[in-house]
C-alpha cells in the first residue's frame, strides 16, 4: 500500500498546483491557469467509469493478472504515456495539446485510484484498514514530495531556478513518467484479493434469465442484467442503508474540501507573483509542507482513536478554514521565508488532521460488496464541486486581490461545520 499510495499521489500535482506553477512561469494568465484546472474535473467523476472499473474484465490481461491488477497497470501505464506527452508540449506554443495530455493523465488517474482503493478495501480485514490507509497516505505524500519539490528541482538543475526554461519542465515531466514504474513493478509483484462474487453473479444470471423469459433477446437481456448489478445495485444500497440520510451525507463529503481546494489553484500562482524563487517553494512548500501532512495525518489517526470520527472532521473543518487567512495576510505583509514556512506548516498540519478523519469517515461508509463503485462515488462527490469552483478562482483574484480571495477561500468552508453538526445530530439518532 505504500508504493501503491506513491503510485496513486504521483500524477495528482502534475495536472493541478506544479502544472500551475509551470504555466504561469510560461507567461499563461491566472484567469486561464484557473480553467486549466478543470482537467482534475475527472476525479469528481470517475464514479461514471467506476462500474465497469469494478466489474468489467479486460481482453487477456484480467485472465492473466485478475479483476483488480488488470485495470491497475492498464491505468498506470496510460499515466506515464501521458506525462511523457506533456513532457513534449510547450504551453508558450503548444497549449491546446498541453490540456488534452493533462486531461488524459486526470482520466487515467481517476481510474487507477478507482482500483487501488478497491484494493484497499478488499485485500486486508477493517481491523487492518486503518494500518493500510496510513501507508497509503505516506506513499501519497511522499509521492507528493518529488511531484511537487522534486519537479520543481529538475526544473531549476535543467533549466532555470528563475525565468521560464522549456527543457527544464521537459526534463522534469519526463523523469515523472519513469517514477510511475514503481506502481507498474507493485502492480505485477501483487496478488489479486480474494473476494466472493458468487452472490452478485447469481443474482445477475437470475436477472438475465428473468429478462430472456418476459421476451428480451439475450444480448440486450445480458447488458441489462449486467448494469442493474453493476450500476444500479450499488448506489441503491447506499440509499437504502441511509435514506434521507444519504443526501446530507453527500452534501458533507461534497463540501468538505471546498477551501482548501478552491485555495491550492491559486497557491503556486501565489508565490511566484510573490516572488519566490523555485528552490525555496520546493523546500518550504513542497518537502518542509507535505512532512507536516504526515505529521498531521498522525496526529489526525490518534485523535480519531481518541475522540471519533465526526468530532475531528469538525476540527479539520475549522482549521482548513482558518489557515486561508494567513495566506491573506502573507498577500499584505510581503514576501519572508518564515512567515511562509510557518503558514505551511499550520495548512499542511490542518490538512493532515483533516484528511486522516475524512478517509476514515468515507471507509466507513462503503459496503465490501461493492467497494469500487461505492469508494469512487464518495471520493468524485468529494471533489467535484471543490474542483469545479476552483475553475473560477484565477478570475477571483484578477477581480479582488489576493487578499480578498482567500479570505473568501475560508469564508465557504463555514457550511460545512452545519453539516457536520445535522449529520452527528442524525447519527446519534
Amino acid at each position: 500500500m505504500l508504493a501503491l499510495g506513491f503510485s496513486s499521489g504521483l500524477p495528482l500535482l502534475l495536472v493541478f498546483g506544479t502544472l500551475s506553477f509551470w504555466l504561469r512561469e510560461a507567461g499563461v494568465s491566472r484567469t486561464s491557469i484557473g480553467f486549466f484546472s478543470w482537467v482534475a474535473l475527472a476525479y469528481g467523476v470517475k464514479w461514471l467509469w467506476s462500474p465497469l472499473v469494478d466489474r468489467l474484465p479486460l481482453p487477456w490481461l484480467s485472465r492473466r493478472l485478475g479483476r483488480r491488477r488488470s485495470w491497475m497497470l492498464c491505468s498506470q501505464l496510460l499515466i506515464m504515456a501521458a506525462l511523457a506527452g506533456m513532457a513534449v508540449s510547450d504551453p508558450t506554443t503548444r497549449l491546446y495539446p498541453l490540456a488534452l495530455f493533462a486531461l488524459l493523465v486526470a482520466f487515467a488517474s481517476a481510474t487507477q485510484d478507482i482500483v487501488i482503493d478497491a484494493y484497499r478495501i478488499e485485500s486486508a480485514p477493517e481491523r487492518l484498514q486503518g494500518a493500510l490507509a496510513a501507508a497509503y497516505m505516506a506513499g501519497y505524500r511522499l509521492a507528493m514530495i518529488l511531484a511537487g519539490a522534486g519537479a520543481l528541482a529538475i526544473a531549476a538543475w535543467a533549466g532555470s531556478d528563475l525565468g521560464y526554461d522549456a527543457a527544464g519542465w521537459r526534463a522534469a515531466y519526463l523523469s515523472m513518467a519513469a517514477l510511475m514504474l514503481v506502481g507498474v513493478l507493485t502492480c505485477l509483484l501483487l496478488h489479486e484479493p480474494e473476494v466472493d462474487l458468487a452472490a452478485q453473479q447469481q443474482a445477475q444470471a437470475e436477472h438475465r434469465r428473468e429478462l430472456v423469459a418476459r421476451g428480451w433477446p439475450r444480448p440486450a437481456a445480458a447488458l441489462l442484467a449486467f448494469l442493474q448489478s453493476a450500476v444500479v445495485a450499488p448506489f441503491a444500497e447506499f440509499f437504502g442503508r441511509f435514506g434521507r440520510q444519504a443526501l446530507l451525507i453527500l452534501g458533507l463529503i461534497a463540501c468538505y474540501r471546498i477551501s482548501d481546494v478552491v485555495m491550492g489553484v491559486m497557491a503556486n500562482p501565489f508565490y511566484v507573483d510573490m516572488g519566490f524563487s523555485k528552490s525555496e517553494i520546493a523546500t518550504v512548500t513542497k518537502v518542509y509542507g507535505v512532512l507536516m501532512t504526515l505529521v498531521g495525518a498522525a496526529v489526525g489517526g490518534v485523535l480519531v482513536n481518541r475522540f471519533g470520527t465526526l468530532r475531528i472532521l469538525m476540527l479539520g473543518a475549522v482549521l482548513a478554514a482558518a489557515t486561508n487567512l494567513l495566506f491573506a495576510l502573507m498577500s499584505l505583509l510581503g514576501a519572508d521565508v518564515r512567515l511562509l514556512t510557518l503558514i505551511i506548516s499550520l495548512d499542511n498540519l490542518s490538512a493532515g488532521i483533516a484528511t486522516a478523519a475524512f478517509i476514515t469517515y468515507l471507509s466507513g461508509l462503503t459496503n465490501l460488496a461493492f467497494s469500487a463503485t461505492q469508494y469512487a462515488l464518495f471520493s468524485s462527490v468529494m471533489m467535484l464541486l471543490p474542483k469545479f469552483l476552483a475553475g473560477f478562482s484565477g478570475l477571483v483574484v484578477d477581480g479582488i486581490g489576493y487578499a480578498g480571495f482567500f479570505t473568501a477561500s475560508a469564508a465557504i468552508g463555514l457550511p460545512v461545520l452545519w453539516l457536520i453538526l445535522r449529520v452527528e445530530r442524525l447519527a446519534r439518532r
